[in-house]
């Protein structure tokens, strides 16, 4: 997958929700109890992002909790509108920011579709190419609907067409200069212009989709999401169980993978599996590496294992030790493994079922996180594939 940036459109109203919202932006009603908007990050930040950028809009103050954060190695930024500019003015404000292309994604739709599978079909002459979606239960949403497909997977407008879009494109980031500081709506002004010089391709998909734009819809997402996203976990520390531990590694050439790592990893994927890596680096806290550094291996592995159709779904760490040298870093944290908190921070933001759910590690300090948080453990095999094998036999 190439590098690109993830934009997360998070400005409006959601004024026919007003009586369910109560005041709050649709992007962070909560869903199953947490912000709709964590399922929208979680499901996108398992791929190989530089970077996440939020437009937020009315009530901005409250995405703050979502600014100059980390999710999975990638570092988020809150950009706010000053004046409301619509879906297609609010990007206008990424042109001083974005270094390269993206992918565009509606903070109150949540489309459970391969991300790897869009970008092989982008044809480099098109300026976008659309996650679509049939509109079969969705008959109010009015975003971009009635599209097609020609021969060429080209998109044009077609009457009583069931093909709408399905909140997620690719953009290039030329595309920015045809934008102007003014509001306007992406679906209605820009898009159809684009689709009229036959620059925009498609691919059609047939994952879950769901739009929480209407109460219906409001409903129907609180009644399946998270069925949909609920599945079983397993639990990875890092050093010494994913990598031969060699002390405090920091640098991608001294990271190498322990036998049958590979093969476990694409094995836990076949078997609808959640990977969560939790794993102490007080090497920040001590000043062997920088916070940069670390998250800057952990984006080279991610793209290395992207090329097998491999996904961490998170990385959790812990950078904090008592004995830090890095005065910021320096506190006793539950987070930090005997803790638990890395744990049950997954447990909060994530649709897991612990029946079935276990944990890997190589130290006492693992399994001790793991038991507070009931959690069956396992100490590292030599082969982990072999071992996740018979476990999950």
């Amino acid at each position: 997958m190439k590098i690109l940036s993830l934009v997360i459109l998070a400005g409006g109203k959601g004024t026919r929700l007003k009586k369910i919202s109560k005041g709050v932006p649709k992007p962070i009603i909560k869903i199953g109890g947490k912000p709709f908007i964590e399922n929208i990050i979680n499901h996108y930040s398992k791929y190989n992002f530089n970077k996440i950028y939020i437009l937020s809009g009315y009530k901005s103050y409250l995405f703050k909790r979502y600014d100059n954060k980390i999710f999975n190695s990638i570092k988020t930024e809150l950009i706010q509108e000053k004046t409301p500019l619509g879906t297609g003015g609010a990007l206008s404000l990424l042109k001083s920011k974005i270094k390269n292309d993206f992918i565009l994604v509606n903070g109150d739709t949540f489309f459970n579709f391969d991300l790897d599978i869009l970008l092989k079909n982008i044809d480099n002459k098109n300026i976008a190419h659309i996650a679509m979606v049939k509109n079969l239960n969705y008959k109010t949403n009015q975003k971009l609907n009635g599209l097609a497909l020609n021969k060429n997977n080209e998109i044009f407008l077609k009457k009583n067409s069931k093909l709408m879009n399905g909140g997620a494109i690719y953009i290039k980031k030329s595309f920015l200069k045809h934008l102007k500081n003014q509001n306007c709506s992406l679906e209605d002004d820009i898009l159809p212009k684009f689709i009229a010089k036959k620059l925009i391709g498609g691919t059609c998909f047939k994952n879950f989709f769901i739009d929480i734009g209407t109460p219906d819809n409001f409903f129907y997402a609180e009644k399946k999401l998270n069925k949909i996203l609920s599945k079983k976990a397993v639990f990875l520390d890092r050093d010494g169980v994913i990598n031969h531990d060699q002390g405090h590694v920091y640098k991608y050439n001294d990271f190498k993978f322990r036998d049958g790592v590979i093969k476990a990893l694409k094995y836990l994927i076949k078997k609808n599996y959640y990977i969560f890596i939790v794993t102490n680096q007080a090497g920040i806290a001590k000043g062997m590496y920088t916070l940069d550094q670390y998250l800057d291996l952990n984006k080279k592995i991610k793209f290395f294992l992207s090329k097998k159709r491999i996904f961490f779904d998170t990385v959790e760490f812990c950078p904090h030790h008592i004995n830090a040298k890095i005065k910021k870093f320096k506190k006793r944290c539950n987070f930090r493994k005997p803790g638990n908190l890395m744990i049950e921070s997954i447990f909060k933001k994530w649709d897991v079922k612990k029946s079935g759910s276990f944990m890997i590690g190589d130290k006492r300090t693992d399994f001790l996180a793991a038991k507070k948080s009931k959690l069956r453990f396992y100490y590292v095999e030599n082969n982990l594939y072999n071992q996740i094998k018979n476990i999950i036999k």
